[in-house]
């Protein structure tokens, strides 16, 4: 268990957090989730990830109800993780959290643990989105087969807004810059 803050790039963590990358697809969550790994003492929960180990291919869904399974998973992941080393943070990634309850149910996991829960909002423009989704497909790069520009649309016309606190963070920036944004945010809450 880690008897002292943690230290990253000056930046000092009293406690272990949970952080949820929030936004549309193809934001760059993924992107900033990675870089932030990186720098802090923290593993990545990836629910596109999870699902694909999960789920043979032809019982894959892309269904709330799946996605909901899949995070009740890696609830399980971070609870034990957390409860083994508490000296990492664990970063959720893989879903948009357009609906509060999503948020909810890893916030109270947070308090349950005593540690602490944090919201990055990804965002860019609309053309960036559509330009990394077609490049993700015609290269393959992601695991969710789903990753449309329709889907990304239609996600975004039913997404709930995301209530404070959290940072937005414009993926249209320089990625550097995003990550120093995040990890000063990151500090100033743990």
């Amino acid at each position: 268990m880690n008897e002292g803050p943690l230290t990253v790039r000056g930046a000092s963590f009293a406690m272990t957090m949970i952080v949820a990358m929030a936004g549309l697809p193809a934001t760059g969550k993924s992107a900033l989730a990675c870089c932030l790994a990186d720098e802090l003492p923290a593993i990545v929960l990836d629910k596109d990830i999870v699902r694909a180990a999960l789920f043979p291919p032809s019982e894959i869904e892309f269904s709330l109800r799946q996605d909901d399974f899949c995070m009740g998973v890696m609830m399980s992941v971070a609870k034990y993780i957390l409860g083994r080393d508490r000296a990492k943070h664990v970063i959720l990634d893989g879903r948009t959290f357009s609906r509060r309850y999503q948020l909810e149910d890893w916030r109270r996991l947070a308090d349950e643990l005593s540690v602490s829960f944090a919201v990055i909002e990804c965002t860019c423009a609309d053309q960036t989105a559509k330009r990394r989704l077609t490049r993700d497909i015609a290269q393959g790069r992601h695991v969710a087969t789903n990753r449309t520009y329709e889907m990304y649309l239609a996600v975004k016309a039913q997404f709930e807004p995301i209530p404070a606190p959290k940072l937005v963070v414009d993926t249209d920036q320089d990625l550097e810059r995003c990550v120093s944004l995040a990890l000063q945010y990151l500090r100033d809450r743990g």
